[in-house]
């Protein structure tokens, strides 16, 4: 038995970067050629990544994505998430008439701001009738604007402190954003590497945040990325401009004082946004938290 133990804190800390350690123990997803069905979560930090990357580079071609809310293990585990297995695994294992045939090859909870959810049935992942858009970051008045400034311009803030915020005006129609995005930075640092973390909020007319049950936070953001500054290398090939691809096995050093670019992932999510509510980013060197007391606290012993 010992010798099929691994121990893996230890691996953490002997493999840094994306070696062949890794390598071995990640699965050749070009490779998979069976049924697939991935149930994904909007706001999991574990599973979200992997299970929409999962479906995008599975080669089977009878695949299906099914993406939901709140916590993963309650919905996949639940009666909504046992009778979608029940029904795959029945057609492809056991040759019933469950329906299956009849399945969307994307089915998505989209999330609504009152915490209720949408069922819809989608053709693609991500929709092909997206309308890509992007923003900019407007330093002087804290905005995501629609056109980039006409000057270059600075801000700085403590990597442990309260970071930045950029809001759109309220919003004159409603927007709805289903699908990845990513950010683009140009970032320096006092130090010789810089963690950044970005996170998607959405604000009510008052100005508080709108917050959702999700895989690890009763009161979870709507969307987040982040990326150590030393990891910013990316694969050209495999990156989109949706979705950077970082290597992770190159670390650059920060020199201090000197900018850099940094593409930044940020993990698909899906909320539908009214009329007079605000669309922002977070951008800080630590973990973002909502405002207000946080879970209670064991007493020490």
């Amino acid at each position: 038995m010992q010798d099929n133990r691994e121990d893996t804190p230890a691996a953490l800390i002997e493999h840094p970067l994306l070696d062949d350690y890794y390598r071995d123990r990640s699965p050749e997803l070009e490779r998979i050629t069976v049924p697939v069905l991935s149930a994904a979560n909007w706001a999991h930090h574990l599973h979200t990544g992997g299970n929409f990357e999962g479906y995008a580079q599975a080669a089977s071609t009878s695949k299906w994505l099914e993406v939901h809310g709140l916590q993963h293990w309650v919905e996949f585990y639940a009666d909504y998430g046992v009778r979608l297995q029940k029904r795959f695994f029945g057609h492809f294992l056991r040759g019933e008439d469950t329906g299956w045939d009849q399945q969307p090859p994307v089915l998505l909870q989209v999330r609504n701001v009152d915490g209720s959810f949408t069922e819809r049935a989608e053709a693609q992942w991500p929709l092909a009738r997206t309308q890509w858009t992007k923003f900019h970051l407007d330093i002087v008045g804290g905005h995501l604007a629609p056109q980039p400034d006409s000057q270059q311009r600075a801000v700085s803030f403590d990597a442990l402190g309260e970071g930045l915020e950029f809001w759109t005006l309220p919003l004159e129609r409603d927007v709805e954003i289903t699908g990845p995005a990513a950010a683009r930075l140009c970032v320096a640092s006092s130090s010789t590497d810089a963690d950044l973390f970005l996170t998607l909020r959405v604000a009510d007319p008052s100005g508080r945040d709108v917050t959702f049950v999700s895989g690890q936070d009763p009161k979870g953001c709507v969307g987040f990325g982040w990326l150590r500054a030393s990891h910013r290398k990316t694969d050209a090939e495999r990156s989109l401009p949706y979705r950077p691809w970082h290597t992770h096995d190159d670390p650059e050093p920060l020199v201090p004082g000197e900018p850099v670019t940094l593409d930044i992932e940020i993990w698909p999510t899906s909320v539908r946004i009214p009329v007079g509510y605000r669309l922002g980013v977070s951008v800080q060197g630590r973990d973002s938290e909502m405002p207000g007391d946080g879970p209670g606290r064991l007493p020490s012993a």
